[in-house]
Order: C-alpha cells, then structure tokens, then sequence
C-alpha cells in the first residue's frame, strides 16, 4: 500500500479488518518493522482521535513520530501554480511536501472543507498535490471529502460487535448548531456500500430531505428521509450531521426530532450506536444513549489505534520490498 485515501486503495475489506483485529490481539508484535522509520503527521486542521491514535500505532511499530501543526507553527501555503507569491502565503506547497518527504518515510495530512467551493472542495487539490510533491506513501488523517482511517475503524467496531452475519447498518442524520462537512458520511458511506457488495452489510442512509450525499459515495445504499423506517430492524446505527451537498454548505431547517434517543432506539433491533467524536450531547445525541449499554463511541474510538496500525503496517511492509 502506497497511498491510503480511499476504500479504492483497499484490495480486499475482509482481510485487512481481520489483521486489524489480529494487531489488536497482540499489538506488540512487529516493534521491528518500523524501526529507523520516520511517519510525519501534518495537521492543517484540530485534531485528537486522529493524532493521538496514529502515533500509537506508529510507536508499536517502532517508528518515530513528528507532529506538524501547519495552522499554528507552519508558514502560509501557496496552492495554486503560476501565481506571483507576493500576498499572504510564504510558501509553496511543491517546497513544503517534498521537503517534509525528504525527512519522513511516510505522511499523514489532515484537512478541512471551506464548505464555499464544492468544486474546489471535491477536487480534493491539496491532498493531491500532497501525495505529488512528497515522494513518499500518504495517509490521509482527513480530507476535504473523506476521513478513511475513521471509515475503517468503523467497519472493524461493526465486525468486532455483530451478532449476525451480515447486520443491518444505518447512517442517520443528526442536527447540529452550524454546517459541517460531509467527509465523515461521505466515507462511511463509501465504506459500507463497499462493504454491502462484498456481502458483508446491509446498508441504509436516513436523513431530512435537502440532505443527500453525492451519489458517488452511496453506490447500492438504501435511502429513507424516513427515520423511523430508516431504524426499523437496525443493529447499528452511526450518528452524524452534514451539511448540504446541492445547496453546498447550506443548513437547512428541519422541523422533525431527528436526535437519537432512547425512544428512537426502540424501533431498532436494540442496535449499537456509534458517533465518530467528537459529539455534542443532547443535541446530536442523548446523554442517555451516550452513556447507556448500547453506546459504542469510545470502543470504537479506540479501535482508532487499529486502523491506523493496519495501514502503517501495509505501507512499512511496502517499503521493505
């Protein structure tokens, strides 16, 4: 594996679930294969789960780990070629990632949507001019468009905890206090429809109508602006608000409860409730799912480790040829 962007860098989604809970069981196993190796975690944007997970896995391994706030210790990056630099950017991004690659072995890059430019959000530019200029294997830590390393652990939290062969997963709309990207529901979308062809799934989105997902993340998904029909016969259900697709960026009003409650969770199959973190209580979710037997998040957000450790392996045993 020489590139971790997407579920399409993903030969086969059983297998590596599978050496992802194997690296659980004996997380200690390889301390020698990334020894001498340097991953460079760069962060454009805040992040907890994300970092601090990554460099778990990374010292597993054996590797050594920089951190690289861009928004906070960094210069002003330039973007666009052909520009004459003589506004607020500093430096270019065909300096900044190919010097960042001469001193790591393998990136991680982590980024936001400015949720004003769809085009320019869904070209995912920074990310590709990234991987272009570095020379080196790239993690993406988040994207304008995806969050794969979550979309993963997500898959192995819902292997490690079903009961059934192929359970019924759904994705249900949250509300929230302002406009959030769509690169969490993008990619577990993209993820379970994925997942749902390789008969591992049954997949289902539930959301307010205003609220669709581009169709290129929800391939095969069955689609409800139903809720209650949504949850019927659920065993798990991941929470989480977006913003509009269409009217990008855009928050519509809706004046239907869509919060995830203890009343919600009755017209499921007593499902598990996941939420990527983090998650703003009694407004995406109830306390009282949060804190109840059925809440997965912080099982699923330690799973984070095994995500991350899985690719890193991939792409440590890429190098050594």
């Amino acid at each position: 594996m020489n590139k971790f962007f997407s579920v399409a860098d993903v030969a086969n989604l059983q297998e590596l679930v599978s050496e992802a809970l194997t690296i659980k069981g004996s997380p200690n196993e390889a301390p020698e294969l990334g020894k001498f190796k340097t991953l460079g975690l760069v962060f454009l944007n805040p992040s907890l789960r994300t970092r601090l997970s990554t460099q778990k896995a990374a010292m597993n391994l054996g590797m050594n780990v920089m951190v690289m706030n861009m928004d906070k210790d960094g210069w002003a990056l330039e973007t666009q070629d052909g520009v004459v630099m003589n506004g607020t950017t500093v430096e270019h991004i065909r300096e900044a990632a190919a010097v960042m690659g001469e001193y790591c072995d393998i990136l991680g890059l982590r980024s936001f949507p400015s949720l004003k430019d769809k085009e320019a959000d869904y070209s995912e530019d920074l990310f590709n001019k990234f991987i272009n200029y570095c020379g080196v294997p790239v993690i993406s830590l988040e994207s304008a468009t995806r969050h794969p390393l979550q979309s993963l652990t997500d898959l192995i939290t819902i292997t490690e905890h079903k009961k059934i062969a192929k359970p019924k997963v759904v994705l249900a709309w949250a509300p929230h206090v302002k406009a959030l990207p769509q690169a969490v529901p993008n990619s577990f979308a993209e993820w379970m429809s994925r997942a749902q062809k390789d008969g591992l799934v049954d997949f289902t989105i539930a959301h307010p109508a205003g609220y669709e997902l581009s169709e290129e993340f929800t391939d095969g998904a069955n689609i409800t602006h139903d809720l209650k029909e949504g949850l019927q016969d659920a065993d798990f259900v991941y929470v989480k608000n977006w913003s509009s697709f269409k009217e990008y960026g855009s928050v519509y009003p809706v004046s239907e409860n869509w919060m995830m409650d203890n009343e919600k969770l009755a017209w499921t199959n007593d499902a598990k409730v996941m939420h990527c973190l983090p998650v703003r209580r009694d407004l995406e979710l109830s306390s009282e799912i949060l804190d109840g037997p059925n809440s997965l998040v912080i099982k699923e957000a330690s799973n984070r480790v095994w995500a991350a450790q899985v690719v890193l392996t991939k792409m440590l045993e890429n190098l050594k040829g």
